[in-house]
């Protein structure tokens, strides 16, 4: 099944490639989703922010107020992302607002660079809100070919370097996914970056 998918993501990238000038359109963009997290355990640990990046660009991200049956909390996760519980609390939206805002912005595949993680996260999240996502979350690898893959940690440091953002907020890390697989299309269809 996922080799079948892989291929024929692969033809519909290359069909775009094919028929626009430059590789690139909005059509032919997927969209990207990125979390920030209380921790890393995948046991106790939950979504606090999560952001997209619509294949035209656009960015949307949203602070989680914790459900009130979420207690886990990492002193070092807080030093990375930057982000309080305290802040959570008092600017967060509740579970239902967040689930319901993803819904009416997505549908279809959704990549992520960090399928394990954010799958938990993404089911948590919708768990809590007693909704199910009417999207389906893919790894960002099954739209990639061997040599894209090799590339992609390279690629994805340039768009780090170039845009200039802190990492660990969950927008700007959807948007480097969605900049980063730009800039593989462009590699692959013989572009100079």
């Amino acid at each position: 099944m996922g080799s079948r998918l892989r291929e024929w993501a692969g033809k519909l990238i290359k069909q775009f490639i094919n028929e626009t000038s430059d590789g690139m359109t909005p059509e032919s963009s997927p969209a990207f989703i990125d979390f920030e997290a209380s921790s890393l355990d995948l046991i106790s640990s939950y979504p606090i922010e999560v952001g997209i990046c619509l294949p035209d660009g656009t960015l949307h991200s949203w602070l989680i107020q914790p459900h009130v049956l979420w207690q886990d909390w990492s002193e070092s996760a807080e030093k990375i992302h930057g982000i309080t519980r305290q802040t959570l609390e008092q600017e967060g939206l509740s579970v239902s607002e967040v689930a319901a805002s993803l819904n009416d912005l997505l549908s279809g595949q959704v990549f992520c660079d960090a399928w394990t993680f954010d799958s938990f996260w993404l089911h948590r999240l919708f768990r809590a809100a007693n909704m199910r996502a009417k999207f389906q979350l893919e790894s960002v690898s099954m739209l990639l070919d061997a040599d894209q893959v090799r590339r992609w940690a390279s690629s994805r440091q340039q768009v780090i370097n170039q845009l200039g953002l802190p990492v660990h907020r969950a927008a700007n890390d959807a948007l480097i996914l969605h900049k980063t697989w730009e800039d593989i299309q462009l590699l692959a269809s013989g572009s100079v970056l």
